[in-house]
C-alpha cells in the first residue's frame, strides 16, 4: 500500500537513525504486521493491546500529518 510506504519511509529516513533502541524495536514490530492491520492502526480504525506500540502508532500518525 502506497500510503504505508509513505508513512513508514518518512519515519525511516527522518527519525529512525536517531531514535532510541526501544523506538527502533517498535518500528520493526510494526513492519512485521500484515499491511491491512498496520493500515487500520495508522488510520485509527483499530487499536492494539500494547500501550507502547499504540503510543508509537499515534506518534507516527502525528509525524505523517506534520509532513
Amino acid at each position: 500500500m502506497k500510503e504505508l510506504d509513505i508513512v513508514m519511509r518518512g519515519y525511516l529516513e527522518r527519525y529512525y537513525m536517531s531514535a532510541t533502541s526501544e523506538e527502533q524495536a517498535l518500528f520493526r514490530a510494526l513492519l512485521d504486521m500484515p499491511d491491512p492491520e498496520l493500515y487500520a492502526l495508522l488510520l485509527g480504525r483499530s487499536t492494539i493491546d500494547n500501550p507502547e506500540l499504540e503510543h508509537f502508532v499515534r506518534y507516527l500518525r502525528a509525524m505523517s500529518r506534520s509532513g
